[in-house]
């Protein structure tokens, strides 16, 4: 607890000198013309948030940290009471590469060399503004070091407060990667919090296409920077690049991205208990995914599986509230007499739109567009062993070549709450029908002859029984019986 006070008190010191020594010293006239052009403008740049650490460490941190001096198992508390506050460290490292490349440009003027002789540092500006850096990681160290000597109380408090500062220390590393992705045409801040990143190899199984890409494709890996995030996946190549002789930084060049809102996942591949899919659209296009280690294959898994289950919960939800019960009280063909006018109308409240009932051929926007990822030969690795091939090998391509692709299994028992919708039960077969709105299949039970609406994404395209009878773990459902989950839509750039 000493040492964590007294290099508190020493950091709040060190920031208070790159605040006045260099910072305010900006707006000094008489060392204006000193000042470097390539600093002109640029200072939050060049600081970052860095007047924000400072406020805070020293109008609030430092002296809660003090208070616990007595009582050092409250300090647990202390960094839960911050736990927002303390995301500025997130911000300032997301910047720091901007940083770093300006300092390079401008880090031997005058100006700096005048600053540094009137604080009398030893080390020049670039070192100090790592200190905040250290900072954050510093304090998982001692944290961890109180935890070994906490017995009793306030131990679930310093558990917490290690796990948030943890947790702040990976966003801050995954936001440092993300600032690094190149070419993709979207807001990278739109997709939500990015969850996990790391890399990858990568095998690719598309039923459709050039026979030989698909062969390529299956049997070769290619190395992939994966980021996962709330609403997608993005596929990248990782690049290493040297700046003016300096230490290699690396950037990720995007290739491709699956919308969450559109994949199931097979925790297992035989042959590698590394690997896992990640797929979509009745396992037309397949990606097999190999982890570096059980341990990460483990933490993608749970994660994927999170974000998933969230969205069925957000689906069933949107469907109790999206639709009253009074417009569906009528017989099925009054249903689809609805939609026709509708769609003929073109309003933006129509419930439903004509589609073709094969899972295969549904009417999504930009689907005429859609194009295979782009496979860059370079990229491939040896040709794996056949006990490592995944179970999605050749002979399952043709599988159940002849059945219903209109019909579909059940994934996970539905209960739902509008009398609208269809109650169903796991492994029940229904017949599509329509496609309505947010998510929503008109569908017939084939066991009940009941019509009704239910979310799609419990739904499994009944032509891949087969495939789904070997399924190894369940993507959505907490039962043995249910083996996998799967959507239908892809986003995908060069």
């Amino acid at each position: 607890m000493t040492e964590l006070i007294e290099t508190e008190r020493l950091y709040v010191e060190e920031l208070q000198s790159i605040m006045e020594g260099y910072y305010i010293e900006l707006d000094n006239s008489e060392l204006s013309h000193l000042i470097p052009p390539s600093l002109e403008n640029k200072r939050d740049v060049l600081f970052g948030n860095l007047p924000d650490i400072y406020e805070f460490h020293n109008k609030t941190f430092r002296g809660e940290l003090e208070n616990c001096a007595e009582k050092p198992e409250l300090v647990g508390t202390c960094f839960l009471k911050r736990k927002e506050e303390l995301k500025v460290y997130e911000k300032y490292c997301q910047n720091k590469p901007r940083s770093e490349v300006l300092w390079r440009q401008c880090g031997d003027s005058l100006f700096f060399q005048e600053c540094q002789k009137k604080l009398d540092h030893k080390l020049s500006l670039d070192a100090y503004l790592l200190k905040p850096v250290q900072r954050i990681t510093k304090y998982q160290l001692m944290l961890k070091e109180m935890l070994k000597c906490s017995k009793g109380e306030g131990s679930a408090e310093l558990e917490e407060a290690l796990a948030t500062v943890l947790d702040i220390i990976k966003s801050v590393n995954d936001s440092m990667h993300q600032i690094a992705i190149t070419g993709f045409e979207g807001n990278l801040s739109e997709l939500g919090k990015l969850l996990m990143q790391g890399s990858f190899s990568v095998w690719t199984d598309h039923k459709k296409g050039h026979s030989k890409v698909k062969d390529l494709a299956r049997f070769k890996p290619m190395q992939r920077h994966l980021f996962l995030y709330d609403k997608m996946l993005l596929f990248c190549k990782k690049r290493e690049e040297t700046n003016e002789g300096h230490e290699k930084t690396p950037s990720y060049s995007f290739k491709h991205s699956l919308k969450m809102s559109s994949v199931g996942i097979t925790e297992n591949v035989k042959g590698d208990m590394k690997k896992f899919e990640v797929w979509f659209n009745g396992r037309e296009e397949v990606y097999i995914i190999q982890a570096p280690s059980m341990d990460v294959k483990n933490m993608w898994v749970s994660e994927i599986r999170k974000v998933l289950q969230g969205q069925l919960e957000a689906c069933r939800e949107a469907s109790h509230q999206k639709f009253p019960d009074n417009i569906y009280s009528g017989p099925i063909r009054n249903v689809k007499k609805m939609a026709l006018r509708q769609s003929d109308s073109s309003s933006p409240e129509s419930g439903f739109r004509r589609t073709n009932p094969s899972p295969n051929t549904r009417q999504k926007k930009g689907w005429a567009q859609r194009r295979l990822p782009s496979m860059d030969t370079e990229d491939f690795e040896t040709i794996p062993s056949s006990g490592e091939e995944s179970s999605n090998s050749s002979e399952e391509d043709g599988s159940n070549k002849n059945g219903d692709s209109s019909r579909y299994r059940v994934q996970l028992t539905y209960d739902p709450r509008a009398s609208h919708n269809l109650s169903l039960d796991s492994g029940e077969m229904v017949q599509f029908l329509e496609e309505a709105e947010n998510g929503q299949w008109l569908v017939k039970s084939l066991k009940t002859e009941e019509t009704g609406l239910v979310p799609s994404c419990i739904l499994h395209s009944a032509s891949e029984g087969d495939i789904f009878s070997d399924m190894c773990t369940a993507a959505l459902s907490d039962s043995d019986e249910n083996e996998a989950s799967t959507w239908g839509d892809v986003s995908e750039g060069s």
